[in-house]
């Protein structure tokens, strides 16, 4: 009898460390417009930014959850427009260091807060699942609220590229995708992050099962790889820092290969995780108005 009370107790112990951590994988540690908006200036100049015509809105997404979001009017007149999707704990100014290059090829820039990011009311991240259908409640609107923009595209960084990756299942209106830095499957990511903490990966299993029972999402459903079955419908561009070992280069390897012909991958030497413009900004650019011009929306 005492055997089969330990026991009980060694599950119920084990169970409950399955829901604390994931919890932990759950949890967003977001940061403030102010936070994000001081380390983007620590970092490049932003002295662009405050002389630039802007129009903040919400979108209400298909759950009626509201995504707050920023359009960038370009000072020359322009008819294209990208949507640029930050990084996990980042916001909506995450897309900064990105929007200027977008600027100087002729774009307009929206940038918006993810599910449970910057201005949005808290919650859990599914890590592309519930993200990317936000997304496409946001290309929704845009091609409602702008028809005047002729060509819509997408940028993401990180989580914000798994999201855009992921969005494509849904056949969104838009002509061109680049997915900077995205994982192709959350599990091989969190698998990692245990043998950092010197815990066994098979803990991931049970992390996931309280995951889904917790918040309703196992690591399972969240593998944007998933999206590209059959190959890519739009021109698709993968970047990723040749040094990242937060999210290795084998994830946009693999996916470029599923998504077929319209894909293009390309590596910048010395570059960690998230950051590759930063590393070598005009190898950046070429490579992003290299794609564009083969896409023909340039």
């Amino acid at each position: 009898m005492i055997a089969v009370w330990i026991g009980l107790g060694l599950a119920a112990a084990l169970l409950a460390f399955g829901f604390a951590l994931a919890g932990y994988s759950m949890r967003i540690r977001r940061q403030t417009l102010e936070q994000a908006r001081a380390w983007q200036e620590a970092h490049y100049d932003l002295s662009w930014y405050d002389g630039l015509e802007k129009e903040t809105w919400t979108v209400i997404a298909d759950d009626g959850y509201a995504l707050h979001a920023l359009l960038l009017r370009n000072p020359a007149p322009a008819d294209r427009c990208v949507i640029i999707s930050h990084g996990y704990t980042d916001n909506r100014w995450g897309a900064m260091k990105y929007a200027k290059m977008w600027l100087d090829l002729g774009f307009n820039v929206i940038a918006y807060d993810l599910r449970g990011h910057g201005e949005n009311e808290p919650t859990f991240c599914t890590y592309s699942v519930r993200e990317s259908r936000d997304l496409n409640a946001l290309i929704q609107d845009c091609r409602l609220r702008w028809p005047e923009f002729r060509v819509l595209g997408l940028q993401g960084e990180s989580l914000g590229s798994a999201t855009t990756v992921a969005c494509l299942k849904y056949r969104p209106r838009i002509d061109f995708a680049v997915a900077d830095c995205g994982f192709s499957e959350i599990g091989s990511v969190m698998r990692a992050g245990l043998k950092d903490m010197h815990l066994p990966a098979c803990l991931l299993s049970l992390a996931s099962l309280c995951a889904k029972l917790r918040y309703g999402y196992a690591y399972g459903a969240m593998r944007p790889i998933d999206s590209l079955k059959g190959g890519s419908a739009v021109p698709l561009l993968f970047i990723h820092g040749e040094k990242d070992s937060f999210i290795p280069p084998v994830h946009s390897e693999r996916m470029a290969a599923a998504a077929g012909e319209k894909a293009e991958l390309r590596l910048i030497p010395g570059a960690k995780h998230a950051a590759s413009i930063l590393t070598d900004p005009a190898a950046y650019r070429t490579h992003v108005e290299g794609f564009l011009r083969r896409a023909g929306v340039l």
